[in-house]
């Protein structure tokens, strides 16, 4: 008889952007901020559910502001404080040396995948999440918004999302159930030189007539060419409302949006004359800020197909955020991919969790031992952890 394979214990990385929500959108309209106390209060509500379902451990990417300090004090008082009835996950930090700039949350999310943990919880703005999702490889995500003007991360509580990540880590949930792909913009930059830059965008890829990266939040619309969208959510704000607004397409909807924008300078630089926009469409851009928007035209992306940019010189913003300059004798493509990457379906897991009773049982049993202990009682084998997808 074979002996069964060992179980591999429950592992959940966290990557907490400490930086998020502090450009310069808090100086040109009304973003909020968000101080370390309120991350580290999110980042302990979420390791809270995941205890509560069996997690055993928790992996983090360290940081320079601040936030690992105050988080170990605080959750040396919660489980101070804490009765037998709540186990929680032993926090580990991935040993990597850290620079303040986005290069930690590739490093970061990259080690994890190579950790092996079952899913990432990512806390940050659409920047943050793109970050991660370049490095993560098959590794699910599960967003918590803690940025400006998040089209891709929604807003929700902590403890719920870190339910759901719980429940599928420790097998409660299968991954057809549990999880969900989501769709993306893959950029290519074909330079003069010969060089090829790859990029991806989760939400929008904006072009801009701008030559410079600046301070990389991308708000003005008088400088916008065309705005390519992997889904336009006409409750979003920030660039990708233009499309929300203007022809709305779901996160799970097939397709994307593009939509072209009428230039500021002249079409024809020998006659002076420039083109007349169909209608000026007004958006909200950032937190109380809507501005008009000239609209010259909009089609539908079709999944694989490039796209190429006519616009012969500006930069490229990748979900609101200056990124890449591109010249005259450059190439420059836009290309939807959808099924690029999954992530947690929290409604959905804590949907599954109800109709499928792994909620109940009796107090101070982590839920994932005591939806086991029910399997086991009606004469099934306990489900296993699930494997890094």
């Amino acid at each position: 008889m074979r002996e069964p394979s060992p179980v591999r214990p429950p592992l959940v990385g966290i990557i907490a952007n400490p930086v998020s929500a502090r450009d310069i959108r808090r100086v040109v309209a009304n973003a909020n901020s968000l101080q370390l106390a309120d991350r580290v209060n999110i980042v302990l509500r979420a390791m809270a559910a995941l205890g509560a379902c069996g997690v055993t451990r928790v992996l983090m990417m360290p940081d320079r502001e601040g936030l690992k300090p105050m988080l170990e004090r605080h959750l040396g008082r919660v489980r101070a404080a804490a009765t037998g009835r709540h186990a929680w996950p032993q926090l580990e930090w991935l040993a990597m040396p850290t620079t303040a700039r986005v290069d930690d949350t590739f490093r970061a999310a990259r080690l994890m995948r190579e950790a092996g943990v079952a899913a990432i919880v990512v806390l940050g703005g659409d920047g943050t999440h793109r970050a991660v999702v370049r490095e993560c490889g098959q590794v699910p995500i599960a967003g918590l918004s803690t940025g400006t003007n998040n089209a891709y991360p929604e807003l929700r509580e902590a403890t719920l999302a870190g339910l759901a990540v719980g429940l599928y880590t420790v097998g409660r949930i299968p991954s057809d159930a549990a999880l969900v792909f989501n769709k993306r913009l893959d950029v290519t930059l074909n330079t003069a030189s010969g060089a090829v830059r790859h990029d991806i965008a989760l939400v929008d890829a904006a072009i801009a007539h701008e030559h410079y990266i600046g301070a990389k939040a991308l708000w003005r619309t008088d400088s916008l060419a065309a705005v390519y969208l992997a889904f336009a959510d006409p409750e979003a704000i920030g660039l990708s409302s233009i499309g929300g607004l203007l022809a709305p397409v779901g996160r799970r909807e097939p397709g994307g949006l593009h939509v072209e924008l009428t230039p500021p300078e002249p079409d024809d630089p020998a006659t002076g004359s420039a083109a007349e926009p169909l209608f000026h469409l007004h958006a909200p851009i950032a937190p109380g800020l809507l501005q008009p928007v000239p609209v010259s035209g909009w089609h539908r992306m079709v999944d694989g197909e490039p796209v190429r940019v006519r616009q012969h010189a500006g930069v490229v913003a990748l979900d609101g955020e200056r990124e890449i300059t591109f010249g005259p004798r450059d190439c420059l493509t836009i290309t939807l991919r959808e099924r690029a990457f999954r992530s947690v379906a929290v409604a959905g897991c804590l949907r599954y969790a109800a109709t499928h009773g792994l909620l109940r049982g009796s107090p101070g049993t982590a839920l994932g031992a005591q939806a086991n202990m029910a399997y086991e009682s009606a004469g099934a084998a306990p489900l296993p952890f699930p494997s890094p997808l």
